[in-house]
């Protein structure tokens, strides 16, 4: 097979000059609509490692544009950020876009490789369960029984770097992740591999089952990168994978409180 024959890598497609454009046109909105920050940067380590965060905000989900502005304002661009996506997110013409700003396909492969190249790569374990979950459970940390990131970090010899995030479950008013009318849809569900089927209550059309899609609010939005967690320190050569995923949501649910109390009013903070 000759040189030109090889299929690039996904981290090979990343792009710092068009991630940095793309930073500075959304630093106004994220700054401006979401009032975004994101703290504890300071004790973010050098290196490889996995940021482990909640996810919210449902369709428009601003945790990955957040979190990168964030670490780009502080780092540079000499650093990549990928981001474990969705396949769906990288097919049509908006898929070699997202590529190019740091999105890659969520498989172990391309974990093992962003993470072993020094790049910094974030991952949701509760993907879209926890994305759309219910608003009167925004504050909670909850994976899904998800712990396949444990032995990410391990396998790539990384620490993990817990971050929470709040403000983005109030962008709209989430009232069911709609795992029951999945269940009845059956085979159109499996079509688009999908457990949930979400409803949500937002402006300007009211109820919405995924369609009509509703305009996020201005909600406040902050996000915190905790203290890193290198697993085989803390927990030996031969951890138990259960007991370091109950550690992580631990120490993440204690900051989310934490970030929780700091809030008055929904939406405004």
């Amino acid at each position: 097979m000759s040189s030109t024959d090889v299929t690039p890598s996904e981290i090979t497609k990343w792009d710092p000059v068009l991630t940095e454009r793309v930073m500075g046109l959304l630093k106004p909105f994220l700054k401006g609509w979401h009032r975004a920050e994101v703290r504890g940067l300071d004790t973010f380590p050098a290196g490889g490692a996995l940021v482990v965060a909640n996810h919210s905000g449902g369709l428009f989900a601003m945790d990955v544009p957040v979190f990168a502005s964030g670490f780009y304002e502080e780092f540079g661009y000499d650093r990549p950020v990928y981001t474990l996506s969705h396949d769906m997110l990288m097919v049509g013409p908006t898929g070699t876009f997202f590529k190019k700003t740091g999105f890659i396909p969520a498989s172990h492969e391309n974990a093992d490789e962003a993470l072993r190249s020094g790049g910094v790569v974030v991952v949701f374990p509760g993907g879209d369960y926890d994305v759309y979950r219910p608003t009167l459970s925004a504050n909670k940390i909850d994976f899904g029984g998800r712990t396949g990131y444990v032995k990410a970090a391990l396998n790539n010899g990384v620490p993990i770097v817990p971050t929470v995030a709040i403000g983005g479950q109030e962008s709209q008013l989430f009232l069911t992740r709609g795992t029951e009318i999945a269940k009845a849809l059956g085979p159109v569900a499996r079509l688009f591999r999908t457990k949930i089927l979400p409803v949500s209550f937002g402006f300007p059309f009211g109820l919405s089952v995924v369609l009509p899609v509703n305009v996020p609010l201005p909600s406040k939005i902050t996000m915190k990168t905790l203290p890193p967690i290198d697993i085989v320190e803390e927990f030996g050569e031969d951890p138990d994978i259960d007991e370091v995923d109950a550690h992580v949501r631990r120490v993440m649910q204690r900051a989310l409180d934490e970030l929780a109390k700091e809030r008055r009013i929904p939406v405004l903070g």
